[in-house]
């Protein structure tokens, strides 16, 4: 047989393919998505030219801020955008009508508006926000340029409602129909790579292999993983309808995954304080049982759990989970001719209790991504959703800096009459919006004001040296087409996406050509002019005005951290488990962000986040044993150790609210008189975890101990030196 060329031999090799895939699925990816906004862009402007509305333009910029590499991602945004520019049209049209004649009115009730809705921006921080971004710059872009004209300002508002329309239909078109990236392929492909990563995490943890780096970094991916999945199925409900059938699994299955990585932390750090303390005869009595479920998860380890897997696993699981309960006994039957001490045996109990209540959990979550496959199953029904948590301070702060920005911009334009003014003032208010629901809105003002002033540039060479000299729409296509390219380019990289945004948004907004083309370089250059001011002032307001990544924020956020132990203390026990996840790690995710290039700061909020889960799932599960005590004098509402369970309580929500070291000896105090008074209580069941509701319960107090007591958590530097708590044992 004739060898092929070189060349041939080079283009059939595996190296050549793989290197190909890898391509596509990274840089490829990108390419695809300029060239998608290259198309959509033309194909919008053009048709705004040729049905002749006012400002094409404003049709283009529609579709540089909708578009996304994700299909749902543009309808999701488009929703918001559309439903955020009917109610700033409709406010800025009141205002007119009420403040026409009076431009200070008009102007402080406009920066009152848009303080209002960058508020609710950085309240809401997923595609919600977006629809307050743009109630709020819509009405300063309408109304500004109206207050002229006020006879004219309901037109304006309909004509830029039908602009931003087509925008809107162009930009949802070309994703869906021309090489689509859908938002649902992607939370596919995130749920079965997420749990294969898990297991290799659990089994590194069960077997003592994990470091206490890789432990903490692991459970920041899993809490962004969380949050992120979340914002991917509300994006899913708009594109696809099998992923809209599955809306209450895909809900139960992110609630299931944080609690099975919160039962997994609990036990991991149990095991980590008796591996610490050398406790190491306990942990050998322990470790059969760990050891039989590290290697039934071997065999998911590392790789995607299709449906398919997850039916295994649901099998596996129920089989392990019917013979632990026997397991356990005979296992604390051989501990138990060792003599071991009281405490010894129960940290023994409350390593299987945390255990069987991690597989128990597994086993609910294996349950859920397995019934993914039909369209209608009994566990789509699902009423604990993601609560997201904001600090309402960070969301004032936002607030009240817009208005800040909007009442001295304003004022200075009225004051000096700038005939640009109006352009500062209305970029400052799409700035301000647009920044607001980013980590660092100073930064991010900064980088639109270099991308501004880079559009300036380029602008007003194509403007007066290039757009004069060409005929033709191809042929301003060919000259706008490296600008757009480069934008997009630098909107595709996080670190350089503000200076996309700024260059595509405001390279449009003053370089772009409408149907009667005026070529004016005065009022050119002192529009970009204002344009950039209006930014700058914007991101110095960002560093000064209650800055979000500053100090107070963290220590509010922290408090708020704190806070959630008082939540699960108090709040109602209906869906308190799934609430309670989502906003302790919606609150960590926040503070996490906002802490960037502060280390000390995000190990410090990270350490807060696992005793505060530790603790307030501790107590979640000691309600939820006491509401379903049977009727017993034993389990009476009377009982001491009912009692000292709710003086435990209050002794934690001073703790937690305010930490000290005389608070934390009151909690360790009523900590021990609780398992004091749970262990002198008979109650008239067989003394297995699996059957007795006070051993239950005691396993659960003495983790709340060992979690006040754990040398890792920030409680350690509130502790006396002296060791306290050890009466409880005898």
């Amino acid at each position: 047989m004739t060898p092929l060329p070189a060349p041939l031999r080079w283009l059939h090799s595996l190296e050549w393919r793989r290197g190909f895939y890898d391509w596509a699925r990274s840089d490829g990816v990108t390419w695809v998505y300029i060239f998608k906004v290259l198309l959509a862009a033309f194909l919008t402007l053009w048709l705004a030219m040729r049905l002749e509305l006012p400002q094409p333009r404003t049709a283009m910029i529609t579709v540089f801020i909708v578009m996304q590499p994700q299909s749902g991602h543009v309808l999701a945004k488009s929703f918001y955008r559309f439903l955020g520019t009917l109610a700033g049209s409709t406010v800025m049209v009141a205002l007119i009508a009420l403040f026409a004649q009076n431009t200070e009115l008009f102007l402080g009730s406009l920066a009152i508006w848009v303080g209002i809705c960058t508020a609710g921006a950085a309240r809401y921080r997923n595609f919600r926000a977006y629809g307050f971004v743009l109630a709020g710059y819509t009405a300063a872009m309408v109304g500004l340029p109206a207050l002229a004209h006020p006879d004219g300002a309901f037109m304006a508002a309909v004509w830029r409602v039908l602009e931003i329309s087509l925008g809107i239909i162009c930009s949802t078109l070309i994703s869906a129909a021309i090489l689509p990236q859908t938002a649902s392929a992607a939370m596919r492909n995130a749920l079965y790579q997420r749990f294969g990563v898990f297991a290799l995490f659990v089994t590194d943890g069960l077997r003592g292999r994990s470091q206490r780096e890789a432990f903490e970094a692991s459970n920041v991916r899993f809490i962004a993983e969380a949050v992120g999945l979340e914002g991917l199925r509300s994006v899913t409900v708009f594109e696809d309808p099998h992923m809209r059938r599955r809306n209450g699994r895909l809900s139960r299955l992110n609630s299931e995954f944080m609690s099975i990585t919160t039962r997994f932390n609990a036990l991991h750090q149990l095991l980590e304080r008796l591996r610490s303390s050398e406790a190491d005869h306990v942990v050998a009595a322990i470790k059969p049982g760990l050891q039989d479920l590290a290697e039934l998860l071997d065999g998911f380890s590392g790789r995607a759990l299709t449906n398919a897997d997850a039916a295994r696993l649901v099998t596996a699981l129920t089989a392990y989970k019917e013979g632990l309960p026997a397991q356990v006994r005979s296992l604390r039957a051989t501990f138990q001719e060792s003599a071991p001490s009281d405490a010894e045996l129960l940290d023994f109990h409350t390593a299987y209790e945390l255990l069987y209540r991690f597989v128990d959990e597994l086993h609910s979550y294996a349950q859920t991504h397995a019934s993914l496959v039909d369209h209608t199953h009994a566990r789509e029904q699902w009423d604990e959703p993601f609560t997201p948590q904001t600090n309402w301070l960070a969301s004032a702060a936002s607030g009240i800096r817009a208005t800040f920005i909007l009442v001295v911009l304003g004022s200075y334009w009225v004051a000096t009459a700038w005939p640009s003014g109006a352009t500062m003032t209305m970029i400052a208010a799409a700035t301000v919006g647009l920044s607001a629901a980013t980590p660092n809105p100073k930064r991010m003002a900064f980088q639109m004001a270099c991308g501004t002033l880079l559009g300036a540039l380029i602008g007003f060479v194509e403007m007066f040296f290039i757009f004069p000299w060409i005929d033709g729409f191809p042929l301003l296509c060919v000259m706008l087409a490296p600008v757009i390219v480069l934008g997009s380019f630098l909107t595709s990289r996080p670190q350089y996406a503000g200076v996309g945004l700024g260059l595509l948004i405001f390279f449009s907004t003053g370089s772009v050509p409408d149907n009667l083309t005026l070529y004016n370089p005065y009022t050119f250059i002192n529009d970009y002019i204002a344009m950039v001011l209006g930014m700058l002032v914007c991101a110095a307001a960002g560093a000064i005005i209650l800055p979000p990544n500053s100090r107070w924020l963290w220590r509010r956020l922290e408090q708020d951290l704190r806070g959630q132990v008082v939540y699960a203390i108090s709040g109602k026990l209906k869906g308190l488990g799934s609430s309670f996840e989502s906003r302790t790690r919606d609150l960590l995710h926040q503070a996490y962000g906002l802490a960037v290039g502060q280390p000390q700061v995000q190990r410090n909020l990270l350490r807060w986040m696992f005793v505060v889960l530790e603790v307030g799932h501790a107590i979640i599960e000691l309600r939820k044993e006491q509401a379903i005590l049977p009727v017993h004098p034993a389990y009476a509402q009377s009982q001491p150790w009912r009692q000292a369970i709710r003086v435990m309580g209050r002794s934690l929500v001073r703790l937690f609210l305010q930490p000290s070291q005389s608070n934390l000896e009151r909690s360790l105090i009523a900590v021990d008189h609780a398992i004091s008074r749970v262990q002198a209580t008979d109650e008239p069941f067989a003394p297995h975890f699996d059957t007795s509701a006070l051993r239950r319960v005691k396993s659960y107090l003495h983790f709340i101990r060992t979690s006040l007591l754990d040398p890792q958590s920030p409680l350690s530097a509130y502790a006396n030196t002296k060791p306290q708590g050890v009466a409880h044992a005898a």
